[in-house]
């Protein structure tokens, strides 16, 4: 072939006959022929040379490129490989619903943090104590939600204390199939009992609060990710040694002087586990939120995108480390949620601790403080920020329901059933109840409104239910009869009629009280609300802890 068939190319260098003289080469004296073959000159020699050089710089660099992007895939399905996924939700129901959007079409987000108390390995049996629990489920001693706000400029973290006794619901194990029945029991067992998915489930059910997703960490994994961040400062106020004693045993083994520390490996995990030191397991929520608050101050400070050697180590931590519900379950959409916590200002983050009160049957035990408690979970379904140092992120309050339909039947024709579920983890349900709105009802014209006997419920909140399309006027007419707002009203197959469930924010009265709409900031009494930005906040000692 005399001539190159790639379009731009330039010819092979003894292609002579395909170098054919410009009008330019011959005024220049640079296109004579000798011998037959032509006689470049020297600035002709360099141009080639140059062209040369850069098609073979290009070369280089497209392979290096392509060299470069596949150890980069490889390396990104490495950390993929790395990260344990599972099912995000292993009840067979759900009592929380979605916060509606903003103006802008935002929603806030929902992530469940667990801390697992795992022994499954060498590693957590030598980090976390006893050979003795080795095999046994695991239990989430740590449960923090963190809430994002819709246009993310603001976050909340709630903690609900391990020993807190809860509703467990029904559960399924994902990973064996077997069935837990629902149990009234101390919240941290319920990461037992089917496993993230089921924490989740009791924490939407106590809450209201419908969580997108989970994360679990174990001993070993608080240990990578502490050293990978290169140290989390904490404070205490005097020489602290959590240490077994002679009527106290165990003991996280934390032992350090009064003052600021960076604490990472295996001293991050004594703070985190410490508990006898502070003197409560509330006090050890409040280490657990100052030392989170400070973690991301020092994320914020930091820039690891500028060291590749920081980043692949935090990456290969935070995957090895970390399992999560499977919706997030890839190291681009852990980068993203990670993206979006950092661009939280520290004095928008406020962490606090549910409210409770002494378990009445137990007082070694704690249930939610109902009142102050609910107000909490208003905030968060709300997205009403907990800090008041900035703006609302616009997100809507509770939809006020779908438009009133129209009535099927007349009221004196339509079945209602009234349930009584205001029974609470600390009082017992109102005597009569179902009873007592069935006849409020019946005063408005629905005379076959009955009062369902087959026993009490718990419902945080009042609600109507309807099983079809059909019946959503005649529900929403019989909310309307009792003031309960359209919001209330929700199509459920667990119905086969319209049901009011009298909830227990109603247990006085036959007309609906009006719910007050929470303000930012506004925290309930008993929170011990703590703000990312305070760099102030030390830990109390217990005085036999102190050296």
């Amino acid at each position: 072939m005399a001539q190159s068939e790639v379009r731009g190319e330039a010819p092979a260098a003894g292609d002579t006959m395909s170098l054919k003289p410009q009008a330019s080469d011959a005024s220049a004296g640079t296109g004579r022929r000798k011998g037959g073959r032509r006689a470049d000159g020297p600035k002709t020699d360099r141009r080639r040379r140059r062209r040369r050089a850069l098609r073979w710089s290009a070369i280089v660099l497209a392979v290096l490129i392509v060299g470069t992007a596949g150890a980069g895939y490889l390396y990104y399905q490495h950390l993929n490989g790395n990260i344990q996924k599972g099912r995000r939700n292993s009840a067979d129901d759900s009592k929380a619903h979605r916060t509606q959007p903003n103006a802008a079409g935002q929603t806030p987000l929902n992530i469940l943090l667990i801390g697992s108390d795992s022994r499954n390995s060498a590693e957590n049996v030598k980090l976390g104590g006893s050979r003795d629990h080795r095999g046994d489920p695991p239990l989430g001693d740590v449960q923090m939600l963190i809430h994002l706000s819709a246009d993310r400029k603001s976050a909340s973290m709630v903690s609900i204390p391990r020993d807190t006794r809860v509703d467990i619901p029904r559960c399924t194990d994902p990973e064996t199939g077997k069935v837990y029945p629902a149990v009234n029991d101390i919240i941290n067992v319920s990461l037992a009992r089917g496993g993230a998915g089921c924490t989740l489930a009791t924490w939407q059910n106590l809450t209201g609060v419908y969580i997108d997703h989970w994360m679990t960490i174990d001993f070993s994994g608080v240990v990578r990710m502490a050293d990978a961040i290169g140290g989390v400062e904490v404070c205490v106020r005097q020489n602290v040694w959590d240490h077994p004693t002679a009527s106290v045993p165990g003991g996280s083994g934390l032992r350090m002087t009064a003052g600021t520390h960076k604490v990472k490996g295996e001293q991050a995990l004594q703070w985190l586990r410490t508990r006898h030191a502070w003197g409560s397991d509330l006090m050890r929520a409040r280490a657990q939120h100052m030392y989170l608050n400070s973690m991301m101050r020092t994320l914020r400070q930091q820039n690891v995108f500028t060291d590749t050697g920081r980043l692949m180590n935090l990456a290969e931590a935070a995957t090895k480390s970390l399992k999560v519900s499977e919706e997030i379950g890839t190291v681009k959409k852990l980068y993203d949620l990670g993206m979006q916590l950092k661009s939280v200002p520290s004095d928008r983050i406020t962490s606090l601790t549910m409210p409770n009160l002494t378990d009445p049957l137990d007082s070694n035990h704690v249930v939610p403080d109902k009142a102050n408690a609910d107000k909490v979970w208003q905030m968060l379904q709300d997205d009403v920020p907990f800090d008041k140092n900035g703006k609302d992120s616009g997100a809507k309050k509770p939809a006020p329901g779908k438009p009133a339909g129209k009535p099927s039947v007349e009221p004196g024709r339509l079945g209602v059933l009234v349930q009584n579920a205001t029974r609470t983890a600390t009082e017992g349900p109102v005597p009569q109840r179902a009873r007592a709105i069935g006849q409020a009802l019946a005063q408005q014209g629905y005379v076959r409104a009955t009062a369902d006997t087959s026993g009490t419920l718990s419902e945080d909140r009042t609600v109507v239910r309807y099983p079809s399309a059909d019946l959503r006027g005649d529900a929403q007419a019989v909310a309307k009869a009792l003031g309960i707002p359209l919001n209330a009203v929700k199509q459920s197959t667990d119905v086969s009629g319209v049901t009011v469930v009298v909830g227990a924010d109603w247990r006085t009265g036959t007309t609906y009280p009006e719910q007050a709409a929470p303000k930012a900031g506004d925290l309930p009494q008993g929170s011990d609300a703590v703000n990312g930005s305070d760099t102030t906040k030390c830990m109390d000692v217990y005085n036999i802890y102190r050296w």
